[in-house]
């Protein structure tokens, strides 16, 4: 069964403005630090950023609360599998909403789907429940 679903848009261009302006204050509020060092490895920094900025509020509408009631940005985060495909990690606040959502007898998964074409970030999050076995 579904539980949430939440997509963002993100501008690369915005994201890119406000690294020039705050850049580690930014970064360290916003990022983790294994989110940090792939964005610090690749050519587009600003639209790495940008895609997991998406990713962060998709997955925060999916959790049903926004950003808000104890969710932090660094509660939620995205990191890659060996064949590239991203994969939400969730921990503190949002992982307390998460297993409040979901019913005893059911494991959650969430699916995550980053896109980007200069200046737009995209993200989808799909939160599922799946009966235990």
């Amino acid at each position: 069964m579904i539980l949430g679903i939440g997509t963002d848009l993100a501008n690369i261009d915005r994201i890119q403005g406000v690294l020039s302006r705050h850049g580690d204050r930014f970064r360290n509020r916003v990022f983790t630090e294994t989110e940090q060092a792939k964005a610090s490895r690749r050519k587009d920094e600003a639209g790495t950023y940008a895609k997991r900025w998406a990713a962060k509020e998709a997955c925060s509408k999916a959790l049903g609360t926004g950003l808000r009631m104890g969710i932090a940005w660094r509660d939620m985060s995205i990191t890659n599998l060996s064949s590239g495909q991203p994969v939400m990690e969730i921990r503190g606040w949002a992982k307390n909403r998460l297993d409040e959502m979901t019913p005893s007898d059911h494991e959650a998964i969430v699916h995550v789907s980053l896109t980007d074409d200069h200046p737009w970030a995209q993200a989808y999050v799909v939160i599922e429940a799946r009966p235990l076995a």
